[in-house]
């Protein structure tokens, strides 16, 4: 099997899972106690609004017919209507997600930045202070809650500090750049806007930082783990004899063959991140997805619980095709599977 037959066998495959995925997420919402028309047109609605409203969402179809006409609008971008801002949920979400997108990839690439150098020194000192402090490090992140952790951010480094701002996306800046991406670092880059590149990546610092915590353990318990296995192969010690640096030796060699297992890891996390972000954005006041994700379940705003859902979903399966990809780049060997089949 060839690299295109891999990626073609492995982009199909995720075909099946988000139609089914498209399935539960709806037949969930459509199903849960609450009544959505009535939520959105308050108390004092009269019946007759009501009614009206619940015939223009159809929800009075049967839930397949309903699935089928809710899958032609997507097809067509309409995600229906919010209704709590009365706008298409595409219209929403391309407003929210790159905030989001932008909070969750940074946090991300901060966690391999740091997690993987700590999974590889661990390994390389097995059983010694530097495992030790390593997995002390890892315990402490992992059992810190993400709202505390950043509360304790914003006291000592916003507040008392002063030295990078508590909340929000940017400051007061002007002109802002114009909005390209809605990826402010990008749309600042592009616009050669220096001062909303400051004031924009000061913002981010604190909520990443917060955010990478816990994927920072995973990636370094993970690393430590699969380095230590690859570590102790014959071939270690035959690089070593023929005088090949040791630095070379673990991070060209030995993490190369095992950073498998991680690359899983990093695939899980990101796409945990994405949905799991709101207690971040709450604490920063970040204008992102998943606190208009919190608002749409707390108002019963079906469509939109449905929008972010799919979106998140969506986010998940591709950053997994992307680790499908990269396991071929680190283990060429993976190309070729199923050819002996």
């Amino acid at each position: 099997m060839g690299h295109r037959s891999y990626l073609i066998k492995r982009g199909l495959s995720t075909i099946p899972m988000f139609v089914g995925l498209s399935v539960l997420i709806f037949t969930l919402a459509r199903v849960i106690p609450g009544r959505p028309a009535r939520l959105a047109l308050g108390p004092r609605a009269s019946d007759e609004a009501v009614q009206n409203l619940r015939d223009q969402m159809g929800l009075d179809k049967p839930l397949w017919e309903q699935y089928f006409d809710y899958v032609g609008g997507v097809v067509q971008g309409d995600l229906g209507q919010s209704l709590i801002s009365n706008r298409n949920v595409a219209t929403d979400l391309l407003e929210y997600f790159p905030a989001t997108f932008e909070l969750t990839t940074l946090a991300m690439i901060l966690a391999i930045f740091v997690g993987v150098p700590l999974g590889v020194i661990a390994g390389q000192h097995k059983d010694r202070w530097p495992d030790n402090a390593s997995r002390l490090f890892s315990f402490f992140n992992v059992s810190l809650p993400p709202f505390w952790a950043g509360i304790l951010l914003q006291l000592a480094v916003a507040f008392q500090l002063g030295w990078l701002p508590a909340t929000g996306r940017v400051g007061d800046v002007s002109p802002m750049p114009v909005e390209t991406t809605g990826l402010l670092l990008v749309d600042s880059l592009l616009a050669f806007n220096v001062p909303a590149l400051i004031s924009s990546s000061q913002h981010l610092i604190l909520p990443a930082i917060t955010l990478s915590l816990a994927p920072i353990a995973d990636i370094a318990r993970m690393t430590r783990s699969s380095f230590i296995e690859e570590y102790d192969k014959d071939y270690v010690e035959g690089l070593r004899t023929h005088g090949i640096p040791e630095r070379l030796i673990a991070y060209k060699y030995v993490l190369r063959r095992s950073f498998a297992s991680t690359l899983t890891i990093i695939g899980l996390d990101y796409g945990f991140l994405l949905g799991s972000a709101f207690v971040v954005e709450i604490v920063f006041s970040w204008p992102g997805m998943a606190s208009y994700g919190v608002e749409a379940i707390l108002q019963k705003d079906i469509n939109a619980m449905v929008g972010v859902t799919l979106v998140v979903g969506a986010s998940f399966l591709l950053v997994n095709f992307v680790v499908d990809v990269l396991y071929g780049v680190f283990d060429p060997r993976v190309w070729h599977e199923g050819d002996s089949q």
